[in-house]
């Protein structure tokens, strides 16, 4: 096969990534010593300087006397590494406004110190070899995003897949998944729209993580940290109105109710339309919490949450043909999204037809102990049922498979409904124990994972009065006459999913973090996962199961020249079943296919170039294998000969470059390929759907003085393509948006967001070559924050 030459090569690509995050440091080092020479200056002058965050333990009152293993310190012991040290000690405080701050994370502001995401214990970002970017529970409010695709679009490598208009689906790192979703580490792979008014954190992860998650697209994922009840005080409520007609509310309150209970509850609702024609949702959560600590090594977590969402579903805009005859080809001369007059708020739904709903009921359990010899235990339960369902008319069929005809005349509808409910259980059993041999230092973590998934995938058809008493499954429309008015029936057909089915997990995974010396660090392990799929066909009757087995291994090795810098070169392998990311079906065809994998190399550097201001950089190659391949004859069947290579660069500054002003800034070069012909169309050399050559994202606030503080971000992407089989492409935009802040008292602050401030018209992302997604016009929220 011939090199693509508008592909790099790892050299090129590694020489262009050393050269811009050689530039884009060189302007940070620029900025750091003016910041720190203002600060000077104002003390020579006698100004008096900024209130210092004060990082403080929450109070306890101890109850238990010191044991004997408390009080003989071990000679071993008393030979920590400067490396241990840095890895406790809080970093020193940075002058801001007041800033909120989390102790065991280091958060302040938009900057958080550390995470246990990657490695199943707290460890500085420092020190973790991959890529991850953490958003923190300010840096979201700040932006006034409520859900996951939004806030997510300023990360760098992250693109957003339509997911038919109902579910949160992302592209990381040139793989798509509807599934690498989780919560507290737990998996949330059900498809809906998550809300973040109970959200502390979210840690995008790139690359493959099985060792610490399990299977799942390589790509990589996002987790979702909750808040807790942790004992500290918080009376929080945010009223909020926008453009659309939007309202929201939300409370957030929670205290110690003595020195052993903690409670917390967080509630939400929302309701708005939305800047499509007919668009509309409706909202609410609510998430309670309590946190027991019967004694000064123990403590117990329980949770409970309630969650409705139901919205319009809206697939989007066709596309322009190229040709009369049959969908275009050719990436040539790739065809363009078709919008009636310019007008992107045009709806090809049904209104009151197309909807998508979900009920979620999840309860959780979690008990921590230390067992005060270097040993500590996890082991969390949670337990979640989701019931879930989507119905859409939208483009498709017809010979132009929905897009509009080349004299913009007509084009073709298609309808179908699905109800996918499911219930998950799951129980992780997490060790760590922290030792030395010798002069080398151990971070031992291991545990097991077991869970059980069962649910039911039921499809409709949909079918259009075809003008002579009968039915048919398409209908053609004037593309300038978007929304359908007329009635569609829904009737299940042999071709249509009816799969009951339930997957066992069993799991088992151990990992060494071992500190050779100060400046040398390796990380090594392995993860077992049994993955035990059972579906039965309702339609035949027939019942199919598959078992898979997998080893999947992960190591790193850190090389810190200097403690606030460490360089890094990691290796990584993650699975993911032919069943795919939801798992629901397995077909005569796919029980025989093996898993696919994804194996990842990744060099990478992390810089904290001031005590509250990290630069990384990363380059990578993420090989993608064993993608199932749907037979060209049409027989339903599929082999394995899919292959997939990622090549990429992505560097990141994020925190405060001054003490006023926080930034975080991202780029994202990511060439995407096809490397094995998968059809007459998605061929060798093709880009692979939804990735952008290019992402470029940067956010600012700037605390003006103690009452008002100002925000402005920036979107790019560069175009991208709707489907892997480079046809119709979906133009690159660039996009503003803005913030400001006032501190009325010392109880209410008003935040105003304003979303794409030069109402630039885009394409945000599609679903397939038919069904592409305008991006949200300029859009204001105003809200009203208050804490008491």
């Amino acid at each position: 096969m011939h090199q693509d030459p508008s592909t790099p090569s790892l050299a090129r690509l590694f020489a262009r990534a050393t050269l811009l995050s050689a530039s884009t440091l060189a302007l940070t080092l620029l900025a750091a010593p003016h910041a720190q020479a203002q600060n000077a200056a104002a003390q020579r002058q006698g100004a008096s300087p900024l209130p210092p965050v004060t990082v403080d333990a929450p109070n306890t009152v101890r109850r238990s006397r010191r044991t004997a293993a408390t009080q003989r310190a071990t000679p071993a012991a008393r030979r920590r590494t400067a490396a241990a040290r840095q890895a406790e000690a809080p970093a020193k405080p940075v002058p801001a406004f007041n800033q909120p701050h989390d102790v065991r994370t280091g958060t302040v502001g938009i900057y958080a110190n550390s995470t246990s995401t990657a490695t199943k214990t707290n460890t500085p970002l420092l020190n973790i070899p991959q890529s991850i970017s953490v958003l923190t529970k300010d840096y979201i409010q700040d932006q006034n995003f409520q859900g996951m695709t939004d806030v997510t679009r300023y990360v760098p490598g992250v693109a957003i897949h339509q997911g038919e208009g109902n579910r949160d689906e992302l592209v990381i790192r040139g793989v798509d998944s509807s599934a690498n979703f989780f919560v507290n580490g737990f998996r949330d792979d059900v498809q809906y729209f998550r809300d973040l008014y109970n959200t502390q954190s979210i840690e995008v992860l790139k690359g493959p993580s099985a060792l610490i998650f399990g299977r799942g697209a390589g790509g990589g994922l996002v987790n979702r940290t909750l808040k807790e009840a942790d004992g500290q005080r918080v009376y929080q409520t945010t009223l909020q109105s926008g453009s659309y007609g939007d309202r929201r509310f939300t409370l957030d309150a929670g205290q110690a109710v003595n020195p052993d209970v903690a409670v917390r509850l967080n509630a939400m609702y929302e309701g708005s339309d939305t800047f499509r024609q007919y668009g509309k949702l409706e909202r609410y959560g609510l998430n309670p919490s309590v946190a027991f600590t019967p004694n000064d090594t123990t403590k117990i977590k329980l949770d409970y949450e309630l969650y409705h969402d139901e919205r319009t579903a809206d697939r989007g805009n066709p596309s322009q043909a190229l040709s009369n005859t049959a969908p275009s080809s050719t990436r040539f001369n790739p065809a363009l999204p078709f919008a009636p007059g310019g007008d992107l708020t045009a709806f090809y739904g049904a209104p009151g037809l197309n909807q998508s709903y979900v009920d979620l009921n999840r309860v959780s359990g979690v008990i921590d102990h230390d067992f005060e010899n270097g040993l500590t235990v996890r082991n969390a339960t949670m337990y979640a049922n989701f019931k879930r369902g989507y119905q859409n008319i939208y483009p498709g069929n017809g010979t132009l498979s929905g897009a509009v005809n080349t004299t913009d005349t007509s084009f073709n509808r298609a309808a179908y409904n699905n109800t996918t409910d499911r219930e998950n259980i799951f129980n992780q059993t997490d060790f760590t124990y922290k030792t030395w041999t010798g002069p080398v230092f151990h971070t031992l973590a291991f545990g097991t994972e077991f869970g059980r998934q069962s649910g039911l995938s039921f499809r409709n058809t949909g079918f259009f009065p075809n003008g002579t008493g009968g039915l048919s499954n398409t209908i053609a429309a004037n593309p300038f006459d978007s929304a359908y008015l007329g009635p569609v029936t829904f009737q299940h057909i042999a071709t249509d999913a009816n799969s009951k089915y339930r997957l066992n997990i069993a799991s088992g995974y151990v990992q060494d973090q071992i500190d050779i010396t100060r400046w040398l660090q390796i990380i090594a392990g392995v993860r077992y996962d049994n993955f035990d799929l059972q579906a039965t066909d309702q339609n035949t009757g027939i019942t199919r199961s598959r078992t898979d087995a997998k080893f999947s291994p992960r190591a790193a090795v850190i090389v810190k020249p200097i403690d606030n810098l460490s360089v890094y070169g990691s290796y990584s392998i993650s699975y993911l079943p032919a069943s795919g990311d939801q798992f629901s079906a397995l077909s005569s065809s796919t029980v025989l296919l093996d898993p696919q994998k994804f194996d990842n190399k990744e060099v990478g550097v992390k810089y904290n170039i001031l005590p509250r201001l990290q630069y990384t950089a990363a380059v990578y190659q993420l090989d993608r294998s064993n993608v199932p391949l749907a037979n060209p004859n049409g027989d339903g069947t599929f082999f394995l000969s899919g292959k997939n290579r990622i090549r990429g660069f992505e560097t990141t500054l994020n925190g405060y470059v001054t003490d006023i002003w926080q930034s975080t800034v991202g780029y994202a070069y990511t060439d995407a390929r096809v490397t094995s012909d998968t059809s007459a169309t998605i061929l060798a050399g093709n880009r692979v759907q939804l990735v952008p050559y290019n992402q470029f994202s940067w956010w600012n606030k700037v605390q003006i003085d103690p009452i008002w503080a100002a925000a402005v971000g920036m979107i790019y992407f560069s175009n991208s393509y709707a489907s892997s089989d480079d046809s119709v492409r979906l133009p690159g935009f660039v996009r503003f948006d803005a913030a400001l802040y006032a501190k009325i008292n010392q109880n209410w602050k008003l935040q105003l967001n304003i979303e794409n401030i030069f109402n630039k018209g885009y394409w945000a992302s599609a679903d397939g070559n038919n069904n592409l997604s305008p991006g949200q016009p300029r859009t204001f929220r105003i809200s009203a924050i208050g804490n008491f």
